[in-house]
């Protein structure tokens, strides 16, 4: 399973992924899902992704090979906007699963994969976009500046309180490690380490790229304050008057 997290606030953008695939109890590996396509003082653009590996790095190398083309339909690099650019990953997306799909399910399996493509274009403003499974797509706005990959119910809850426009990318950082945290306990399959990359708007390069490990100091201190935190508010709300004893 997977958990990826992509946010646009006005600060710039912020990008999250856990590193684990699982394809059963005695198939658990570690993949990255973040992928970074950079161009300094032009570009940056950055692909996450979710869903079947085998679709997934089909389209991430297809998307690398690209970059050695003239074809601004294929090269990221030459995309004329980040709406282009996500354009480019569904088509991809699209052509691989029409490709794969009756052979891959005659087994069993399933070829569903999706991706949050996000960055900024010289000219541009920074843009963020969720692509589907069918490879169409949908663009982030003000009053939900995040998208989700994977396995998203668990993170969510925090994302939906916290996260507005005027969130500094430092606090975006903050609740994203918390949304982590969240699912990493209430799912064995998406665990550490977590890929974050943190741009600034208009750097037109790569900001802060971190992966957070196991033994991550801050990663534990932020965890273990936020479930203190919790227990501390729970402790402190009255009970329901009707559920007293004496009710």
């Amino acid at each position: 399973m997977t958990y990826c997290v992509g946010v646009k606030v006005n600060e710039g953008l912020l990008f999250a992924s856990d590193s684990r695939t699982n394809a059963g109890v005695d198939s658990v590996a570690t993949y990255h899902k973040l992928f970074v396509f950079p161009q300094p003082g032009e570009r940056l653009i950055v692909v996450m992704t979710a869903g079947n590996l085998a679709v997934t790095q089909e389209v991430i190398t297809r998307l690398q090979q690209g970059l050695q083309t003239d074809d601004p339909f294929s090269n990221l690099l030459l995309a004329r906007t980040m709406f282009d650019a996500t354009m480019m990953v569904g088509g991809l997306l699209r052509r691989v699963i029409d490709r794969d799909r009756a052979y891959v399910q005659s087994f069993g399996a399933d070829v569903s994969s999706s991706f949050i493509v996000g960055g900024q274009i010289a000219g541009d403003e920074p843009r963020l976009f969720l692509v589907y499974p069918a490879g169409n797509f949908i663009e982030s706005e003000p009053a939900t500046p995040y998208f989700q990959l994977g396995e998203t119910k668990y993170g969510k809850p925090i994302l939906e309180r916290i996260l507005n426009p005027q969130t500094t990318l430092a606090q975006v950082a903050k609740c994203a490690l918390l949304s982590f945290d969240g699912t990493i306990k209430a799912n064995l399959s998406v665990d550490l380490p977590i890929d974050v990359l943190i741009y600034k708007a208009n750097s037109l390069s790569v900001g802060r790229h971190q992966e957070i490990s196991n033994g991550d100091r801050y990663f534990a201190d932020v965890c273990s304050a936020w479930s203190d935190g919790l227990l501390h508010v729970f402790d402190s709300i009255p009970n329901p008057p009707w559920a007293a004893d004496d009710a």
